[in-house]
């Protein structure tokens, strides 16, 4: 694909319908503000802003690199069958999903690259909602940067998420989810969505979500009572019953009869396709830290792919001065009585990082893959950071009131 003048012209419609998408965000996030005040829609307006340049940014990178965006354009608009044919999981339902917009309504490839660039963006915003929601102090790291706003703002984050195809819809179902499982009973359409979404784009994904939030349920502390424990449960083993054979089908395990054997020598083969690659990596012969800590951190200059590959590496080594924020004897003992929803985070984070490692050997997969689960260590970091924070302004104003009261003057309350 070249660019030419037919490209020209469907940018200036892209360049026209931007405002539309402006102001639907105003009045969706004036309905949000209502129901969760939020009070920084300034932010998520320049958030919005931020994320439509990172769509033109793979817009033209998508022009002299392989791209799968072009794939998926190029396969609904030149499929002859019915709508409903499409219907099914992984690629085919980004097709699916497609079709209506380039058959029905006309929408170019640059139409279609704008349109999930703007989905991605939404996926920002619940999880910033997500954040906010739970987390209501504000933590600072490297002295003077704000960590929520340094968070959403990553690029790697919204390059990935800025394009047709599968990274902007499995961002948005996954922060809707987040965002809905904290209160699942007053936000059970938005569960229902986000779970079709994410077993639609990636059904290996739900087994593993299923698997966080069933953990976070029964071993975090929450208010929620046995009953619903019990019906949440049932729910998502029940859930993982029915779509067995599609979860499983996507490692061409569902006619297995020895589900450990054959997963290894399909993640042994994966491997080493991807490995043959030109941003492999041999990680064969590397120990499962290795392999864990190449799949979060790298490329980390030294191996870094170029120029791309430089502003990456400066965005991991951010990511391992956060993640070593955690590393402290503190931890466990905040680990001990941590809520629901920081435990279902940090085990979906964990065992999508596990997955990942046996089957992934390159790079650029790498670095795209890790983008859709990023998002959910980074809360863990950033509650812990808060709840240090708030025992930090407790032990000050214990030791303030008990000077205070030792002068016989007014105590302070917390």
């Amino acid at each position: 694909m070249e660019l030419n003048i037919e490209n020209f012209f469907n940018i200036i419609e892209v360049i026209f319908l931007i405002p539309f998408l402006y102001e639907l965000n105003q009045i969706l996030l004036l309905k949000l503000k209502k129901r969760h005040t939020i009070n920084s829609k300034f932010k998520l307006n320049i958030l919005f802003y931020y994320h439509l340049l990172f769509g033109l940014i793979y817009y033209l990178y998508a022009f002299s690199n392989p791209s799968d965006s072009k794939a998926y354009f190029r396969r609904s608009d030149n499929f002859e069958g019915n709508w409903g044919q499409l219907f099914g999981t992984e690629t085919t339902f980004i097709d699916f999903i497609s079709y209506p917009f380039i058959h029905f309504m006309g929408f170019s490839y640059e139409m279609m690259m704008l349109l999930f660039t703007w989905i991605g963006y939404w996926g920002f915003v619940f999880g910033f909602l997500f954040f906010k929601e739970n987390i209501k102090e504000k933590v600072k790291v490297f002295k003077k940067v704000d960590l929520l706003t340094l968070i959403l703002f990553f690029p790697n984050m919204h390059f990935w998420s800025a394009s047709l195809g599968k990274g902007a819809l499995i961002f948005f179902g996954l922060m809707l989810f987040a965002f809905s499982i904290t209160k699942p009973t007053q936000r059970i359409i938005g569960l229902i969505v986000s779970s079709i979404l994410i077993f639609a784009v990636r059904p290996h994904m739900f087994l593993l979500l299923c698997i966080g939030s069933l953990y976070g349920l029964y071993f975090g502390k929450n208010m929620i009572s046995k009953r619903y424990k019990v019906f949440g449960g049932i729910a998502i083993l029940a859930s993982l019953i029915l779509l067995q054979d599609k979860i499983l089908g996507v490692v061409n395990l569902n006619n297995s009869n020895n589900l450990i054997a054959d997963f290894i020598a399909f993640t042994s083969q994966r491997s080493e396709d991807l490995s043959t690659a030109t941003s492999g990596v041999n990680m064969a012969g590397y120990s499962l830290p290795e392999k864990i800590f190449t799949f979060w951190f790298r490329p980390l200059f030294l191996d870094a792919p170029g120029f791309l590959g430089i502003l990456v590496s400066i965005e991991n080594f951010v990511y391992l001065l956060l993640f070593a924020k955690i590393f402290r004897l503190n931890f466990f003992k905040f680990w001990k009585n941590a809520p629901s929803h920081v435990k279902s985070s940090l085990m979906v984070f964990i065992l999508t990082s596990f997955a990942m490692t046996f089957v992934m050997s390159n790079l650029g997969i790498m670095i795209r893959q890790k983008t859709m689960i990023m998002y959910f260590m980074f809360f863990v970091i950033y509650y812990f950071l808060a709840y240090e924070k708030s025992n930090e302004v407790k032990l000050r104003l214990e030791k303030f009131n008990l000077i205070a009261s030792s002068r016989n003057t007014p105590l302070l309350k917390f």
